[in-house]
C-alpha cells in the first residue's frame, strides 16, 4: 500500500463546514499521499459561507466545496477508502452505508461552529477554531511514517478478517491471530501507542470493528 494514494473520508452530519474544512486541509498538507473526500449523513444542500469565507481567506480554492450524502461513496464505483473519520457525535449514532473494502474508522469528535452565537466577529471566532483543531489532527495524522500506516489499516482488515474466521472454525480463528501477532512486531509497542494517540487523542475516539464509527452519546447538529 505504500506505493499509493490514502484515500481518506471525513464524516459529518449536514457536510456543510467541519468535514468541509477537512477535506480541504487533507488535500493540501497531505498533497501526493492522500486524497480526502467528504460527506454528510443528512447533507444540507449547501455550504456554510463561513467555512468558504475562512478557507478563501487561506488561499483554498473552494471550487471543490459542495454539500453530498455518503451514499455517494458507497456506489460500485466509488473510490476504496483506507480510513473514515466522523467528525460528529450525531453521524457516528446514525446507521451508515456498507463501506467497499475494509476502511479503518475513528470518531474525531470536533465543536459545531455552525452552532455559535454572538456577534459576527464571534461566530467568524469559532470557524476558525474549528479549523485550528482539524488542522492539527491532520497534521499529526499525516506526519505518521508510511510504514505505520500501512500497519495500522492492514491491522484493521486483518481483525475483520480474523472476526469472520472466528466465525467458522476456531482453527482459522487461532490463524488470524497468528498473523496478526506477527503483524505487531512490525513497530515496537511504544511506537504503536503514540501513533494511536497521535490519530486518536480522545479517549473515547477509537476504530470501531463495524463499518462505520458508533458512539453513545447524545445527538448533536453536526457539520
Amino acid at each position: 500500500m505504500s506505493d499509493n494514494v490514502y484515500n481518506v473520508l471525513f464524516l459529518c452530519n449536514a457536510n456543510s463546514a467541519r468535514s468541509i474544512m477537512a477535506e480541504a486541509i487533507l488535500n493540501r498538507i497531505g498533497v501526493g499521499r492522500f486524497k480526502a473526500f467528504s460527506a454528510g449523513s443528512r447533507p444540507k444542500g449547501k455550504v456554510n459561507p463561513y467555512a468558504v469565507q475562512l478557507l478563501e481567506s487561506l488561499n483554498y480554492d473552494t471550487s471543490f466545496a459542495r454539500s453530498k450524502g455518503w451514499d455517494e461513496f458507497a456506489e460500485p464505483d466509488a473510490p476504496e477508502m483506507h480510513f473514515i473519520f466522523t467528525l460528529c457525535d450525531s453521524t457516528a449514532n446514525d446507521s451508515c452505508p456498507i463501506w467497499p473494502g475494509h476502511p479503518m474508522t475513528a470518531l474525531w469528535s470536533i465543536p459545531d461552529p455552525a452552532k455559535a452565537d454572538g456577534a459576527e466577529a464571534e461566530l467568524h471566532l469559532a470557524f476558525a477554531d474549528a479549523y485550528r483543531m482539524l488542522n492539527n489532527r491532520i497534521s499529526l495524522f499525516t506526519n505518521l511514517p508510511m510504514g505505520a500506516l500501512d500497519h495500522l489499516a492492514l491491522q484493521q482488515h486483518m481483525m475483520r478478517s480474523a472476526a469472520t474466521r472466528r466465525s467458522r472454525t476456531s482453527s482459522s480463528g487461532q490463524q488470524a491471530g497468528e498473523v496478526t501477532n506477527r503483524l505487531r512486531h512490525r513497530l515496537p509497542e511504544p511506537r504503536l501507542r503514540r501513533i494511536r494517540n497521535a490519530m486518536l487523542p480522545s479517549p473515547a475516539s477509537r476504530p470501531w470493528p463495524a463499518n462505520c464509527p458508533r458512539q453513545n452519546s447524545s445527538p448533536a447538529t453536526s457539520n
